[in-house]
């Protein structure tokens, strides 16, 4: 019988802080200091620094990465009566965000590769669609930080008047054929819930365009409607990133293009592990990720989960079920069987420990266990003493 390692979290955020702490806490206590606490100086920052990062002329924060989608859509116009094109195999924030605005979601089936939106499922749905349904937005997914093939999409976003609108949550700092994210669909939304790549210490997001009058709508909407001079020309609502998670997200600019270095070289780690095993998801040439998360891919999926969990190894499951499968959204998706690879994906992906913390030795010992356990050779192990003790971790969205 052999003790068991230290458990992993599948993310650690106090590890996370404790590395960043000096410029963090600096960039905090001057937020603090000067008092102004919505859309103060380090907004207004973070906006350039975003944009600029982007390749594009604006940034706009907002609360979340759900907002970020809502306001986008309901700048535009996006209501009642209208469809959007979202792929089935995503968390329940970008069709989440469809329904608050008040649109229709229709789901789409994903490539089994890429797990990208499948431009090919995408036409089939759009030439199905009931007359009573007029299309206005399709928004492809940057699925666990890896950019969609916009070329496709905004073929047929051209084709039929529609607003492409990139679901960037997991993908900032990401680039496709030399392009970064934010420059690759007419506007971006970005999460930075504090799993992400670039992460807050709460929620946040922002919305990307180099459109000035889509940019200044999206500035109103996010302050109860007001426009530049005050003047409320439309009902909004209240979705202004806060001053201190701006000071974060700027502490943690100054970081992150060496974390998202780190994130790769893990990755790469991983992909030399598990080389000749039916894998995660394919990265095609000339795309970069941010690796927000990394999957492998089985039919002892569950086996899998249960021995890393033995081993005090957290992983996790995404998702859980595919969108058109989640009660809240059942009403607007065909059942189950309709989007096949949606479903056969959330049958066997997993999710491992990914972060800029986490040590060689660590990812080969992570390695290891996935392949014993794919295998059918689990370690027998007892707890650590110190197993009451692990480290609390956030689960990425």
């Amino acid at each position: 019988m052999t003790l068991a390692a230290a458990p992993v979290p599948l993310v650690d955020l106090e590890a996370n802080y404790a590395r960043l702490k000096p410029r963090v806490d600096a960039r905090l206590a001057t937020a603090l200091a000067h008092g102004r606490f919505v859309l103060g100086p380090e907004v207004a920052e973070l906006e350039a620094e975003l944009a600029r990062r982007a390749g594009v002329a604006h940034a706009v924060g907002v609360a979340s990465g759900t907002d970020a989608l809502m306001i986008a859509m309901r700048a535009e116009g996006i209501g009642p009566g209208n469809a959007v094109f979202v792929p089935a195999f995503s968390f329940v924030a970008t069709a989440g965000a469809v329904v608050l605005a008040g649109a229709t979601p229709v789901f789409c089936d994903v490539d089994p590769a890429t797990f990208h939106l499948d431009p090919d499922d995408l036409e089939r749905r759009a030439a199905a669609l009931p007359a009573s349904l007029r299309p206005r937005a399709v928004v492809p997914v940057d699925l666990f930080g890896l950019p969609a093939d916009y070329g496709p999409m905004r073929a047929f976003a051209g084709r039929h008047g529609l607003l492409v609108l990139a679901d960037a949550a997991q993908s900032f700092g990401a680039a496709r054929d030399g392009r970064p994210v934010g420059a690759l669909a007419d506007v971006t939304a970005v999460s930075f819930y504090p799993t992400k790549p670039l992460g807050a210490f709460g929620d946040g997001g922002a919305i990307l365009t180099d459109d000035a009058d889509r940019a200044a709508r999206f500035r109103a909407l996010r302050a109860h409607g007001a426009n530049s001079a005050g003047v409320t020309e439309r009902v909004g609502t209240n979705s202004r990133l806060d001053t201190l998670q701006a000071a974060v997200l700027l502490a943690k600019l100054e970081a992150f293009d060496a974390d998202l270095a780190r994130r790769a070289g893990i990755a790469a780690r991983y992909d030399a592990a598990f080389a000749g095993h039916p894998g995660g998801q394919a990265r095609p040439p000339g795309a970069t990720s941010t690796h927000a998360v990394y999957v492998v891919r089985s039919d002892v999926r569950d086996r899998i989960r249960v021995a890393l969990s033995a081993e005090g190894i957290a992983t996790r499951i995404y998702y859980e079920a595919p969108l058109h499968l989640l009660p809240a959204l059942r009403r607007y998706g065909a059942g189950e069987g309709s989007l096949p690879v949606s479903e056969d994906l959330c049958r066997s992906l997993l999710a491992l420990p990914i972060y800029p913390e986490l040590d060689d030795a660590t990812v080969d010992r992570i390695a290891d266990a996935v392949l014993r356990a794919a295998a059918g050779r689990a370690r027998r192990v007892t707890p650590p003493p110190s197993a009451g003790s692990r480290r609390r971790s956030s689960a990425p969205c």
